[in-house]
Order: C-alpha cells, then sequence, then structure tokens
C-alpha cells in the first residue's frame, strides 16, 4: 500500500457477521487514516449510553454556552479509551484537524470541545471515546480473511442514519445484505 490509491481512508468498514473479536460485532468504522505505517478508525454505530455530552463537558469543566447539546459519545475503539476524538464535518478547521477529505475531518483536542460547546463547532459531528487501530498490513489481512467489508463515507450515513440502522444501511449501499450471510464459514 505504497501510494494514496490504494488507501481506504475516508471509507467504512463494516464488520462481517462473522467478526471473532465482540468489542467489533455488527461495527461501523469510519477510518481516518491508512497508511503503509497502520490504520486508525472510530466506530459510529455504538453509543455510550452511560455519558451524555454535557456530562462530558462538565467533567472537563467546559462551560456550555446556549447551542443545543444533542451530541452522542459513542465507543470509537478499544485504544486510547479515555482520549476524545471528534469526527466532524469539513467545516470546521482547528490547527490540529486532521483533514481526511473534502467532506470529513478529525480534531481530538479540547478545542473543538469547546468550539461545540458554546456554538461554534462543526454543523455536524460524532464524539468517540477511544479509537479502532491497526499495525501495519493487519488491517489489510482482516479485510483479506474476510473480517471487514469496506464501503464508501456519506455524510447522510456517518451523522443522520441511527446507529442502529448504520451497519445494515452500510453494506446495502454496496448491494450486501448481511443477513443472507452465514457467519458459519465453511459450512454449506
Amino acid at each position: 500500500m505504497s501510494d494514496d490509491s490504494t488507501s481506504l481512508g475516508g471509507q467504512l468498514l463494516v464488520a462481517m457477521p462473522n467478526m471473532p473479536d465482540p468489542r467489533f460485532s455488527r461495527s461501523v468504522i469510519y477510518l481516518c487514516a491508512h497508511t503503509d505505517d497502520g490504520a486508525m478508525g472510530l466506530v459510529i454505530n455504538k453509543p455510550i449510553d452511560s455519558l451524555t455530552f454535557p456530562d462530558l463537558l462538565k467533567q472537563l469543566e467546559i462551560e456550555t454556552g446556549d447551542a443545543e447539546q444533542q451530541i452522542r459519545v459513542h465507543f470509537g475503539g478499544p485504544v486510547e479509551s479515555a482520549r476524545g476524538f471528534v469526527l466532524h464535518s469539513a467545516d470546521y478547521e482547528h490547527e490540529s484537524t486532521l483533514v481526511v477529505n473534502e467532506q470529513f475531518s478529525l480534531t481530538a483536542t479540547i478545542d473543538v470541545l469547546k468550539a461545540l460547546a458554546d456554538g461554534s463547532g462543526p454543523g455536524r459531528s460524532i464524539l468517540a471515546l477511544g479509537y479502532a487501530g491497526w499495525a501495519p498490513g493487519q488491517l489489510d489481512d482482516e479485510i483479506r480473511n474476510n473480517g471487514w467489508l469496506t464501503a464508501p463515507a456519506s455524510e447522510q450515513l456517518v451523522f443522520e442514519i441511527d446507529n442502529e440502522q448504520k451497519w445494515e444501511a452500510s453494506a446495502q449501499q454496496i448491494g450486501i445484505d448481511l443477513g443472507k450471510l452465514s457467519s458459519d464459514a465453511g459450512h454449506a
């Protein structure tokens, strides 16, 4: 994977029904980076019900403005699970923002949380705690071994579709009905 044409950055990873790791069962991951050095992404369809955005702001002692606080906190992955990452629309950029493509950016500093709290942040966003990470070549191997499907990402899929529907909707956009795939590999 030595050139950008083989990078899956900006794509979705859709867990196959036979995903052996329960942390990623029925997961949809937005892949923020995919290079020769490895890959990094955020699970975008598993909210953490025990923590709200206003609760998080209070814990971090961030003043809230008049902005509506309807941002859901998600399980982003098992790596650095106490660290926050905001996947957002490209209408917000800070000096520490990673621009993934013309639609999506990622910011992992407290500044984006402050901007969201006071209403000056991105128009669309997902806040995730932790991330999913892969060593060099590891994700490519997992894809070759049928652990993941890849699908194009859209703002509608990432930000609008209900979390419970994202897994099936992501696969359906590439013509795959996950309900028809067997979770028992090798058994006809």
